[in-house]
This record gives structure tokens, C-alpha cells and sequence, in this order.
């Protein structure tokens, strides 16, 4: 090694150099002069030159080492130097080698945190795609919550039609009910009317046969006007039963359209059409009560006729028939009466 090839002489042999020209020695210009060598071994040598020389300026002249014994002396120390070289050179070419080994083990340490660089340049850009997927997530969540609140709203508006398509629906059939009964009563009382009125014309019947006749025209005046405001009654509920079953058409398309846009409202669809259900079971009753009324208007009708018929029957028939006559229409007295009660219970029912 370069380290151990420069040894005492050499460095003793350029401090007389410099000495010569009168300069100072130094480790830099001993090593100008060799043009090699390290500079600790340099300074080593120098430090020992320094040493021998203070060394022998302090020994005293009778003292003084004899020319062989110093030059035996010289030599067995350069043997120590050179051993102390060699097992210094080796020590420094083991710490040479640990230095390589620390440079190496820094090279990876170095490789390592590049590669922890690169992983960790990986992972924040895993993460920001992962942040921008989170942010694309979140807004279309934001949207889907948006559109399910829009549908919840349309659902109760929805729901807000349907109450009052029912509210309407139940107002019509309240206003039906209640047309009905007035209808009763009014047929009511006029046969209780047109009865009694008869009781009186019996009870008179020869002192006023005009008069009887004259109430026969009332009375078929007044069958004709109830047969027409009954015709116009039944063409107001037809009318009123074709709007309402225009609406339960219009509620059902609108219906079957808000369950193809919105799946979300099954359950109010459900409830719908069990209350169109209902609807229709209450319109089969109305239209069962109407019928009921339509007979017993026949019925009462039939019953006017047969009167009729008897009263002009007695008008014309002697006086033994006339009597005749009037028994009957006393025996058909009760008869009517228990018809007009049991009526009013069908029309109740």
C-alpha cells in the first residue's frame, strides 16, 4: 500500500532537504518532497523525527551512545515501526473495509428510503384517486338522496290528490244519501197526503165527485212532476255516478303512472285501490238503493193507476156499485197503508 511505502528515512532524508534550503519542515512540504505517502504516516514519521531529535539534545555528551550501538538501535527501532506500520496498515485497512461496509450499508439505508419514497408517492396518489372516488361517491350519493327526497315529494303530493279525490268522493255520496231521503219523505208525505185527501172524498164522495175528480188531476199532476224531477234526479246521480267513475279512471291512470315513474309509492297505490275498492262496493249500494227507489216508484205509480182506475170505475157505477166500491177501497184503505210504511224501511234499507 501506498501508506506503508514511505518510510522513516524518507521522511528524515527531505526534513534534511528542507533543512538545507531553510525551511521549516511540515507534513505538507515532507510531502511535496516525496511526491507521495499519506499524511498520517507522514506525521507520524515527523512527530517521531521531532521526538529523537529532543531526545537527543537531552543527553548528556558523556552519555552519548556509541556510532554501533545507536545505528543497532536505529535499526531495531525502524524493525518496531515497520511492524507498528504493518499491524497500523492492517488495522486501517480494517477500518477501510468498515467504512465500505457502512458506505454499503448507507447505500442501502439510501436505496431503501428511495424506495419508501416511491411507496409512499404510490400511496398518496392510491389516496387522492381514493379521495377523488370518495368525492365522485359523495356527490352521486348527494344526487340519489336528492332525487329520493324529489319522489318523496311527489309521493305526498300524491297521497294529498288522492285525500281529496276521497274527501270528494265521500261528499258526493253524502249529498246522494241525503238527496234520497229527501226524495223519501217528499214521497212520504205526499202519500200521506194523497191518502188522507182519498179518506175525505170517501167520506163525501156524493156531495164532491168533482172535487174527487178534480184531486184525481191533482194527483196525476202530481205523480207526472215526480216521475219527472224522480227522471231528473236519476239523470243528476248518473251523471254524478259517470263523473265519478271518470275520476276513478282518471285516479287510476294517474295511479298505474306514478307506480311506473315511482316504485317508491307501492304502498300508497296499495291503500288507493283498496279505497277504489270500497268506492266501487259503495257505488254497487247506491246503485242498489237507486233501484230500490226506481221499484218503488213503480210501485207507487202501479198503485196510483189501480186508483185511479177504481175512482173512475165509481164514478161511473150506480149506487149499489158505488157502495161496492167504496168497501173495496176502504179494504184497500189498510193495504195502502202498510205499504207505505214498509216502504220508507225498503228506501231506509
Amino acid at each position: 500500500m501506498a501508506r506503508s511505502g514511505v518510510q522513516y528515512e524518507d521522511v528524515q532524508s527531505a526534513i534534511e532537504a528542507l533543512q538545507a534550503k531553510g525551511e521549516a519542515p511540515s507534513v505538507q512540504k515532507i510531502r511535496e518532497v516525496l511526491g507521495t505517502g499519506s499524511f498520517t504516516t507522514i506525521s507520524d514519521h515527523l512527530r517521531e523525527w521531532r521526538f529523537r531529535r529532543e531526545h537527543s539534545r537531552e543527553l548528556p555528551a558523556s552519555q552519548a551512545m556509541p556510532d554501533p550501538v545507536l545505528r543497532l538501535a536505529e535499526n531495531l527501532w525502524h524493525k518496531a515501526r515497520e511492524a507498528a506500520g504493518e499491524a497500523l496498515a492492517s488495522y486501517r485497512e480494517q477500518a477501510d473495509q468498515r467504512v465500505a461496509e457502512a458506505l454499503h450499508a448507507m447505500q442501502d439505508a439510501q436505496r431503501q428510503v428511495e424506495d419508501a419514497e416511491q411507496r409512499e408517492a404510490a400511496l398518496s396518489a392510491h389516496l387522492a384517486g381514493t379521495e377523488q372516488r370518495l368525492e365522485s361517491r359523495s356527490a352521486a350519493l348527494a344526487r340519489i338522496e336528492s332525487e329520493r327526497d324529489q319522489l318523496q315529494e311527489r309521493a305526498r303530493q300524491f297521497e294529498e290528490r288522492l285525500a281529496r279525490a276521497l274527501q270528494q268522493l265521500d261528499k258526493l255520496q253524502q249529498e246522494n244519501e241525503l238527496q234520497a231521503q229527501t226524495q223519501q219523505q217528499v214521497l212520504a208525505e205526499r202519500e200521506a197526503q194523497h191518502l188522507a185527501r182519498l179518506n175525505q172524498e170517501e167520506q163525501r164522495h156524493e156531495a164532491a165527485e168533482a172535487r174527487l175528480m178534480a184531486l184525481l188531476d191533482e194527483a196525476r199532476q202530481e205523480r207526472v212532476s215526480a216521475e219527472k224531477r224522480h227522471s231528473a234526479t236519476l239523470q243528476q246521480l248518473d251523471k254524478r255516478h259517470e263523473n265519478q267513475q271518470r275520476q276513478l279512471n282518471e285516479t287510476q291512470a294517474a295511479l298505474a303512472r306514478e307506480e311506473k315513474q315511482h316504485r317508491e309509492t307501492q304502498w300508497a297505490r296499495s291503500r288507493a285501490e283498496e279505497r277504489i275498492d270500497t268506492l266501487r262496493h259503495e257505488q254497487s249500494l247506491l246503485q242498489a238503493r237507486i233501484d230500490d227507489q226506481k221499484r218503488h216508484i213503480e210501485e207507487q205509480a202501479a198503485r196510483l193507476r189501480t186508483l185511479e182506475a177504481e175512482m173512475m170505475r165509481r164514478t161511473w157505477q150506480p149506487g149499489e156499485e158505488h157502495a161496492e166500491a167504496r168497501r173495496a177501497s176502504k179494504e184497500a184503505r189498510p193495504e195502502m197503508q202498510e205499504g207505505s210504511a214498509v216502504e220508507p224501511s225498503e228506501g231506509a234499507r
